[in-house]
Protein backbone atom coordinates (compact mmCIF):
# COMPACT_ATOMS: atom_id res chain seq x y z
CA UNK A 1 0.00 0.00 0.00
CA UNK A 2 1.07 3.56 -1.23
CA UNK A 3 2.23 5.79 1.37
CA UNK A 4 1.47 8.88 -0.24
CA UNK A 5 -1.16 11.22 1.00
CA UNK A 6 -0.89 13.95 -1.93
CA UNK A 7 -0.13 12.80 -5.00
CA UNK A 8 0.24 16.40 -7.56
CA UNK A 9 0.87 16.26 -11.35
CA UNK A 10 1.14 18.91 -13.72
CA UNK A 11 -1.19 21.25 -12.27
CA UNK A 12 -2.09 24.56 -13.77
CA UNK A 13 -5.22 26.77 -13.22
CA UNK A 14 -5.80 29.15 -15.51
CA UNK A 15 -8.33 32.50 -15.40
CA UNK A 16 -9.95 34.80 -17.70
CA UNK A 17 -9.21 38.21 -16.66
CA UNK A 18 -11.27 40.67 -18.32
CA UNK A 19 -14.73 38.41 -19.61
CA UNK A 20 -17.95 39.52 -19.12
CA UNK A 21 -19.85 37.55 -16.31
CA UNK A 22 -22.99 35.84 -18.08
CA UNK A 23 -26.65 36.29 -16.78
CA UNK A 24 -28.85 32.94 -16.83
CA UNK A 25 -30.44 32.09 -19.52
CA UNK A 26 -33.73 31.13 -20.51
CA UNK A 27 -34.74 28.56 -22.52
CA UNK A 28 -36.06 31.02 -25.22
CA UNK A 29 -31.99 32.83 -24.80
CA UNK A 30 -30.94 29.56 -25.98
CA UNK A 31 -32.92 28.95 -28.83
CA UNK A 32 -32.02 32.52 -30.11
CA UNK A 33 -28.48 32.40 -29.34
CA UNK A 34 -28.67 29.05 -31.44
CA UNK A 35 -30.58 30.56 -34.03
CA UNK A 36 -28.78 33.96 -34.48
CA UNK A 37 -25.44 32.80 -33.44
CA UNK A 38 -23.97 32.14 -37.12
CA UNK A 39 -25.23 35.42 -38.52
CA UNK A 40 -23.02 37.19 -35.31
CA UNK A 41 -19.94 35.50 -36.11
CA UNK A 42 -20.08 35.86 -39.50
CA UNK A 43 -20.41 39.89 -38.63
CA UNK A 44 -17.79 40.20 -36.02
CA UNK A 45 -15.55 38.49 -39.28
CA UNK A 46 -16.98 41.40 -42.02
CA UNK A 47 -16.23 43.79 -39.08
CA UNK A 48 -12.29 42.22 -38.42
CA UNK A 49 -13.38 40.73 -34.81
CA UNK A 50 -12.04 37.59 -34.28
CA UNK A 51 -14.58 35.14 -32.29
CA UNK A 52 -14.75 35.81 -28.82
CA UNK A 53 -12.07 38.55 -28.97
CA UNK A 54 -14.69 40.71 -27.37
CA UNK A 55 -15.31 38.50 -24.30
CA UNK A 56 -11.74 37.97 -23.11
CA UNK A 57 -8.96 40.80 -22.66
CA UNK A 58 -6.66 38.50 -21.24
CA UNK A 59 -5.54 35.39 -19.52
CA UNK A 60 -3.64 34.63 -15.74
CA UNK A 61 -1.86 31.74 -15.00
CA UNK A 62 -2.88 31.44 -11.23
CA UNK A 63 -0.36 27.45 -11.14
CA UNK A 64 1.06 26.08 -13.95
CA UNK A 65 2.75 22.82 -14.07
CA UNK A 66 3.11 22.25 -10.63
CA UNK A 67 4.29 18.61 -9.36
CA UNK A 68 4.92 17.27 -5.99
CA UNK A 69 4.24 14.49 -3.33
CA UNK A 70 3.57 14.40 0.33
CA UNK A 71 3.89 11.53 2.33
CA UNK A 72 1.14 10.19 5.24
CA UNK A 73 2.21 12.29 8.22
CA UNK A 74 4.10 14.72 6.59
CA UNK A 75 3.57 18.31 7.83
CA UNK A 76 4.63 20.75 4.87
CA UNK A 77 4.45 24.69 4.67
CA UNK A 78 3.67 26.57 1.69
CA UNK A 79 5.21 29.93 1.46
CA UNK A 80 5.36 32.80 -1.41
CA UNK A 81 4.56 36.41 -1.49
CA UNK A 82 0.70 37.69 -2.31
CA UNK A 83 -0.40 36.61 -5.83
CA UNK A 84 2.50 32.90 -5.90
CA UNK A 85 -1.13 31.05 -5.98
CA UNK A 86 -0.52 29.34 -2.34
CA UNK A 87 -4.71 29.91 -1.91
CA UNK A 88 -5.39 28.72 -5.23
CA UNK A 89 -3.37 25.10 -4.65
CA UNK A 90 -5.12 24.67 -1.44
CA UNK A 91 -9.08 25.01 -3.04
CA UNK A 92 -8.13 22.68 -5.63
CA UNK A 93 -6.97 20.19 -3.13
CA UNK A 94 -10.34 20.90 -1.00
CA UNK A 95 -12.21 20.09 -4.52
CA UNK A 96 -13.71 23.91 -4.26
CA UNK A 97 -12.45 24.71 -7.68
CA UNK A 98 -11.54 22.53 -10.81
CA UNK A 99 -8.31 22.92 -11.99
CA UNK A 100 -7.52 23.65 -15.66
CA UNK A 101 -4.71 20.82 -16.17
CA UNK A 102 -3.14 18.25 -14.37
CA UNK A 103 -4.03 15.63 -12.62
CA UNK A 104 -4.60 15.40 -7.61
CA UNK A 105 -4.53 12.43 -6.42
CA UNK A 106 -5.68 12.46 -2.75
CA UNK A 107 -5.64 9.46 -0.09
CA UNK A 108 -7.81 10.62 2.87
CA UNK A 109 -10.29 12.30 4.40
CA UNK A 110 -9.60 15.99 3.78
CA UNK A 111 -10.42 18.68 6.13
CA UNK A 112 -9.63 22.42 5.12
CA UNK A 113 -9.46 26.13 6.58
CA UNK A 114 -9.56 28.31 3.97
CA UNK A 115 -10.55 31.28 5.50
CA UNK A 116 -12.67 32.59 8.34
CA UNK A 117 -16.22 29.87 8.05
CA UNK A 118 -15.31 28.46 5.28
CA UNK A 119 -17.86 25.72 5.11
CA UNK A 120 -20.24 27.57 7.64
CA UNK A 121 -23.73 28.66 7.24
CA UNK A 122 -24.43 31.89 8.04
CA UNK A 123 -28.08 31.36 9.33
CA UNK A 124 -27.08 27.96 11.51
CA UNK A 125 -26.37 27.86 14.94
CA UNK A 126 -22.94 27.85 15.97
CA UNK A 127 -23.96 23.95 16.95
CA UNK A 128 -25.56 23.19 14.03
CA UNK A 129 -22.78 24.44 12.32
CA UNK A 130 -20.11 21.89 13.95
CA UNK A 131 -22.62 19.00 12.87
CA UNK A 132 -22.98 20.45 9.02
CA UNK A 133 -18.90 20.48 9.26
CA UNK A 134 -18.79 16.90 10.67
CA UNK A 135 -21.02 15.30 8.13
CA UNK A 136 -19.34 17.17 5.14
CA UNK A 137 -16.16 15.49 6.33
CA UNK A 138 -18.27 11.63 6.54
CA UNK A 139 -17.90 11.75 10.10
CA UNK A 140 -20.62 10.18 11.61
CA UNK A 141 -23.04 11.49 14.51
CA UNK A 142 -21.21 9.87 17.47
CA UNK A 143 -18.15 10.90 16.18
CA UNK A 144 -18.99 14.24 16.62
CA UNK A 145 -20.74 13.69 20.10
CA UNK A 146 -17.47 13.02 21.55
CA UNK A 147 -15.76 15.87 20.02
CA UNK A 148 -18.65 18.57 20.60
CA UNK A 149 -17.64 19.71 24.19
CA UNK A 150 -14.24 19.97 23.39
CA UNK A 151 -14.35 21.88 20.02
CA UNK A 152 -16.92 24.53 21.94
CA UNK A 153 -14.21 25.08 24.73
CA UNK A 154 -11.62 25.87 22.77
CA UNK A 155 -13.47 27.85 20.52
CA UNK A 156 -14.85 29.87 23.70
CA UNK A 157 -18.60 30.33 22.53
CA UNK A 158 -20.60 28.60 25.00
CA UNK A 159 -22.75 31.42 25.98
CA UNK A 160 -23.41 31.92 22.12
CA UNK A 161 -23.34 27.95 20.68
CA UNK A 162 -26.78 28.12 20.02
CA UNK A 163 -26.76 31.60 18.22
CA UNK A 164 -27.08 32.09 14.53
CA UNK A 165 -23.22 32.64 13.47
CA UNK A 166 -24.23 35.89 11.27
CA UNK A 167 -24.18 37.70 14.63
CA UNK A 168 -20.95 36.50 15.72
CA UNK A 169 -17.72 38.76 15.71
CA UNK A 170 -14.58 37.86 13.15
CA UNK A 171 -13.04 36.33 16.47
CA UNK A 172 -15.56 34.47 17.39
CA UNK A 173 -15.67 32.53 13.96
CA UNK A 174 -12.61 32.32 13.69
CA UNK A 175 -12.05 30.50 16.83
CA UNK A 176 -15.03 27.67 15.76
CA UNK A 177 -13.51 27.44 12.50
CA UNK A 178 -10.62 26.72 13.73
CA UNK A 179 -12.04 24.59 16.52
CA UNK A 180 -14.11 22.44 13.94
CA UNK A 181 -11.16 21.96 11.69
CA UNK A 182 -8.79 21.09 14.23
CA UNK A 183 -10.59 18.84 16.27
CA UNK A 184 -12.95 16.67 13.92
CA UNK A 185 -9.76 14.81 13.22
CA UNK A 186 -9.62 14.39 8.92
CA UNK A 187 -6.84 12.65 7.81
CA UNK A 188 -5.43 15.66 6.13
CA UNK A 189 -6.10 19.09 7.22
CA UNK A 190 -5.76 22.10 4.83
CA UNK A 191 -4.36 25.46 6.92
CA UNK A 192 -4.69 28.76 5.33
CA UNK A 193 -3.57 31.72 7.25
CA UNK A 194 -5.29 30.83 10.28
CA UNK A 195 -3.04 33.00 12.49
CA UNK A 196 -4.27 36.17 10.24
CA UNK A 197 -6.74 36.96 12.80
CA UNK A 198 -7.40 36.75 16.50
CA UNK A 199 -5.56 38.15 19.45
CA UNK A 200 -2.33 37.16 20.68
CA UNK A 201 -3.84 34.60 22.87
CA UNK A 202 -5.61 32.77 20.75
CA UNK A 203 -3.02 32.46 17.80
CA UNK A 204 -0.77 30.83 20.32
CA UNK A 205 -3.60 28.38 21.34
CA UNK A 206 -3.97 27.65 17.88
CA UNK A 207 -0.21 26.88 17.33
CA UNK A 208 -0.14 24.89 20.36
CA UNK A 209 -2.81 22.56 18.74
CA UNK A 210 -1.43 23.01 15.54
CA UNK A 211 1.90 20.99 17.21
CA UNK A 212 -0.64 18.44 19.11
CA UNK A 213 -2.16 17.77 15.24
CA UNK A 214 1.45 17.48 13.91
CA UNK A 215 1.92 14.90 16.85
CA UNK A 216 -0.79 12.79 16.07
CA UNK A 217 0.60 11.78 12.65
CA UNK A 218 -2.31 13.86 10.18
CA UNK A 219 -1.17 15.09 6.89
CA UNK A 220 -0.70 18.55 7.31
CA UNK A 221 -0.76 21.60 4.92
CA UNK A 222 0.31 25.15 6.16
CA UNK A 223 -0.17 28.21 4.10
CA UNK A 224 1.14 31.19 6.22
CA UNK A 225 3.28 34.29 6.03
CA UNK A 226 4.42 33.87 9.29
CA UNK A 227 7.73 32.29 8.71
CA UNK A 228 8.04 31.94 12.65
CA UNK A 229 5.25 29.67 13.08
CA UNK A 230 6.35 27.81 9.45
CA UNK A 231 9.82 26.73 10.73
CA UNK A 232 7.96 25.86 14.16
CA UNK A 233 5.50 23.56 12.67
CA UNK A 234 6.96 22.14 9.46
CA UNK A 235 9.97 20.52 8.32
CA UNK A 236 9.68 20.80 4.55
CA UNK A 237 8.59 23.21 2.70
CA UNK A 238 7.32 24.62 -0.82
CA UNK A 239 7.93 28.06 -2.59
CA UNK A 240 5.48 29.62 -5.00
CA UNK A 241 6.57 32.08 -7.25
CA UNK A 242 3.89 33.67 -9.30
CA UNK A 243 1.82 30.21 -9.95
CA UNK A 244 5.19 28.24 -10.28
CA UNK A 245 7.17 26.31 -7.77
CA UNK A 246 10.44 27.47 -7.53
CA UNK A 247 11.79 25.98 -4.20
CA UNK A 248 11.13 22.63 -2.30
CA UNK A 249 13.12 20.75 0.82
CA UNK A 250 14.11 21.70 3.90
CA UNK A 251 12.22 24.70 5.44
CA UNK A 252 15.13 26.29 6.54
CA UNK A 253 16.78 26.32 3.69
CA UNK A 254 13.17 27.47 1.73
CA UNK A 255 12.39 30.11 3.76
CA UNK A 256 15.81 31.35 3.58
CA UNK A 257 15.81 31.43 -0.14
CA UNK A 258 12.26 33.33 0.24
CA UNK A 259 13.55 36.17 2.75
CA UNK A 260 16.74 36.30 -0.11
CA UNK A 261 14.12 36.77 -3.19
CA UNK A 262 12.48 39.18 -1.52
CA UNK A 263 15.90 42.03 -0.42
CA UNK A 264 17.78 40.33 -3.84
CA UNK A 265 14.46 41.44 -6.05
CA UNK A 266 12.94 44.88 -4.29
CA UNK A 267 13.84 48.15 -5.51
CA UNK A 268 14.58 51.41 -3.28
CA UNK A 269 11.51 53.15 -5.21
CA UNK A 270 7.84 52.34 -4.34
CA UNK A 271 5.00 53.48 -6.79
CA UNK A 272 1.65 52.10 -5.31
CA UNK A 273 -0.64 55.02 -6.12
CA UNK A 274 -2.21 51.91 -8.21
CA UNK A 275 -1.43 49.28 -5.75
CA UNK A 276 -4.28 47.78 -4.23
CA UNK A 277 -4.95 48.55 -0.38
CA UNK A 278 -5.28 45.14 1.36
CA UNK A 279 -7.82 47.56 3.90
CA UNK A 280 -10.82 48.75 1.74
CA UNK A 281 -12.51 51.00 3.84
CA UNK A 282 -9.81 53.56 4.26
CA UNK A 283 -10.92 56.98 3.43
CA UNK A 284 -8.15 57.76 1.01
CA UNK A 285 -8.56 61.58 2.03
CA UNK A 286 -4.19 61.50 1.75
CA UNK A 287 -2.88 59.09 0.41
CA UNK A 288 0.52 57.59 -0.83
CA UNK A 289 1.98 58.20 -4.29
CA UNK A 290 5.81 56.80 -4.22
CA UNK A 291 7.65 55.73 -1.28
CA UNK A 292 11.44 55.55 -1.44
CA UNK A 293 14.67 54.48 0.43
CA UNK A 294 16.24 57.78 -0.31
CA UNK A 295 19.20 57.80 0.77
CA UNK A 296 20.82 54.29 0.03
CA UNK A 297 21.57 53.25 -3.89
CA UNK A 298 20.90 49.53 -3.20
CA UNK A 299 18.61 47.52 -0.76
CA UNK A 300 21.58 47.34 1.87
CA UNK A 301 21.73 49.18 4.44
CA UNK A 302 24.58 49.30 7.51
CA UNK A 303 23.56 48.75 10.94
CA UNK A 304 24.58 52.07 12.18
CA UNK A 305 23.39 53.99 9.10
CA UNK A 306 20.54 56.70 9.17
CA UNK A 307 17.58 55.86 6.77
CA UNK A 308 15.46 58.24 4.56
CA UNK A 309 12.73 57.32 3.63
CA UNK A 310 11.12 59.68 0.86
CA UNK A 311 7.37 59.93 0.68
CA UNK A 312 5.20 61.44 -2.10
CA UNK A 313 1.63 62.17 -0.75
CA UNK A 314 -1.91 63.22 -3.09
CA UNK A 315 -4.26 64.96 -0.82
CA UNK A 316 -7.36 63.86 -1.93
CA UNK A 317 -9.03 66.25 0.45
CA UNK A 318 -7.78 69.25 2.58
CA UNK A 319 -6.71 68.41 5.90
CA UNK A 320 -5.04 70.33 8.32
CA UNK A 321 -3.29 68.33 10.41
CA UNK A 322 -1.91 64.54 9.80
CA UNK A 323 1.49 62.31 10.80
CA UNK A 324 3.20 59.48 9.27
CA UNK A 325 3.90 56.34 11.06
CA UNK A 326 5.88 53.12 10.19
CA UNK A 327 5.99 49.69 11.09
CA UNK A 328 9.34 47.32 11.08
CA UNK A 329 8.89 43.52 10.32
CA UNK A 330 11.59 41.24 9.69
CA UNK A 331 11.44 38.97 6.65
CA UNK A 332 9.39 36.47 8.83
CA UNK A 333 7.00 38.41 9.77
CA UNK A 334 7.89 39.27 13.29
CA UNK A 335 7.06 42.68 14.23
CA UNK A 336 10.13 44.67 15.59
CA UNK A 337 8.90 48.33 16.43
CA UNK A 338 6.67 50.81 15.31
CA UNK A 339 7.76 54.84 14.48
CA UNK A 340 4.98 57.65 14.92
CA UNK A 341 5.30 60.95 13.56
CA UNK A 342 4.39 64.15 14.80
CA UNK A 343 0.83 65.35 13.60
CA UNK A 344 1.92 68.87 12.30
CA UNK A 345 1.89 68.07 8.50
CA UNK A 346 -1.10 69.53 6.21
CA UNK A 347 -2.31 69.56 2.47
CA UNK A 348 -4.82 70.83 0.01
CA UNK A 349 -6.72 68.75 -2.37
CA UNK A 350 -5.82 68.21 -5.13
CA UNK A 351 -1.91 68.96 -4.03
CA UNK A 352 1.01 66.51 -4.26
CA UNK A 353 3.42 66.86 -1.81
CA UNK A 354 6.52 65.46 -0.76
CA UNK A 355 8.42 64.56 3.40
CA UNK A 356 11.46 62.68 4.12
CA UNK A 357 10.92 60.59 7.30
CA UNK A 358 14.27 60.33 8.88
CA UNK A 359 14.84 57.22 11.38
CA UNK A 360 18.20 57.68 13.47
CA UNK A 361 19.23 55.42 15.82
CA UNK A 362 17.15 52.43 15.25
CA UNK A 363 19.72 49.76 16.60
CA UNK A 364 18.22 47.03 14.39
CA UNK A 365 20.46 43.63 14.09
CA UNK A 366 21.80 41.88 11.19
CA UNK A 367 19.18 40.95 9.00
CA UNK A 368 16.24 41.27 6.36
CA UNK A 369 12.99 43.90 6.94
CA UNK A 370 9.95 44.97 5.77
CA UNK A 371 7.93 48.11 6.31
CA UNK A 372 4.44 49.03 6.74
CA UNK A 373 3.72 53.06 6.40
CA UNK A 374 0.33 54.66 7.19
CA UNK A 375 -0.82 58.32 7.02
CA UNK A 376 -3.76 59.28 9.60
CA UNK A 377 -4.53 60.68 13.04
CA UNK A 378 -4.75 60.29 16.03
CA UNK A 379 -2.31 57.41 18.26
CA UNK A 380 -2.66 54.34 20.06
CA UNK A 381 -3.69 56.27 23.16
CA UNK A 382 -6.22 58.62 21.43
CA UNK A 383 -9.00 57.79 18.87
CA UNK A 384 -6.80 56.87 16.15
CA UNK A 385 -7.91 57.29 12.26
CA UNK A 386 -5.90 55.85 9.40
CA UNK A 387 -6.43 57.71 5.48
CA UNK A 388 -3.88 55.26 3.87
CA UNK A 389 -1.82 51.92 4.62
CA UNK A 390 0.54 50.26 1.88
CA UNK A 391 1.69 47.19 3.31
CA UNK A 392 4.92 44.89 2.09
CA UNK A 393 7.18 47.84 1.01
CA UNK A 394 11.00 49.03 1.57
CA UNK A 395 12.76 45.78 1.92
CA UNK A 396 16.46 45.81 3.02
CA UNK A 397 18.70 44.06 5.00
CA UNK A 398 21.13 45.53 7.41
CA UNK A 399 24.69 44.68 7.69
CA UNK A 400 27.23 44.46 10.10
CA UNK A 401 29.27 47.95 10.79
CA UNK A 402 31.85 49.18 12.92
CA UNK A 403 30.95 51.21 16.02
CA UNK A 404 32.85 54.14 16.86
CA UNK A 405 35.59 52.16 18.79
CA UNK A 406 36.21 50.19 15.90
CA UNK A 407 35.09 46.68 17.16
CA UNK A 408 32.51 45.21 15.14
CA UNK A 409 29.64 45.80 16.77
CA UNK A 410 27.96 42.28 15.98
CA UNK A 411 24.30 41.30 16.57
CA UNK A 412 22.50 37.81 15.92
CA UNK A 413 19.23 37.78 14.65
CA UNK A 414 18.51 34.88 16.67
CA UNK A 415 19.29 36.99 19.85
CA UNK A 416 16.28 39.64 19.08
CA UNK A 417 15.72 41.76 16.32
CA UNK A 418 17.35 44.89 18.15
CA UNK A 419 21.52 45.39 18.24
CA UNK A 420 21.18 47.25 21.80
CA UNK A 421 24.05 49.87 22.29
CA UNK A 422 26.50 49.26 24.24
CA UNK A 423 25.61 50.60 27.80
CA UNK A 424 27.12 53.25 30.01
CA UNK A 425 28.26 51.76 33.31
CA UNK A 426 29.05 53.78 36.21
CA UNK A 427 30.38 52.97 39.98
CA UNK A 428 28.30 54.89 42.94
CA UNK A 429 29.94 53.05 45.69
CA UNK A 430 33.14 51.38 47.12
CA UNK A 431 36.66 51.97 46.45
CA UNK A 432 39.19 50.42 44.10
CA UNK A 433 42.06 48.73 45.83
CA UNK A 434 45.37 49.92 45.28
Amino acid sequence: MSDISISVEQLGKLYHIGRRQEKYKTLRDTISDAFLGPFRRAGNLLRGKAAGAAELDEIIWALKDISFEIKQGEVVGIIGSNGAGKSTLLKILSRITEPTEGKVEIHGRVGSLLEVGTGFHPELTGRENIYLNGAILGMRRTEIDNKFDEIVAFAEVEKFIDTPVKHYSSGMYLRLAFAVAAHLEPEILLVDEVLAVGDASFQKKCLGKMSDVVKEGRTVLFVSHNMAAVQQLTRTSLLLHKGKLVSQGKTADVVKHYMSALVNCSTTVYNVENTPRRYRDLSRQVEFLTVELENHQTTLVPADAEIQVRLIVRGNESVDKFRFSMSIYRADNTPVGNVLGPEIHSIKKGEVATFRMELRDLGLARGMYYCNLAIGKGNYLSKRTEFDIINDVLYFEVMASEGEDGVMSEWYPSWGSIRFKEPKVTRIAGACSG
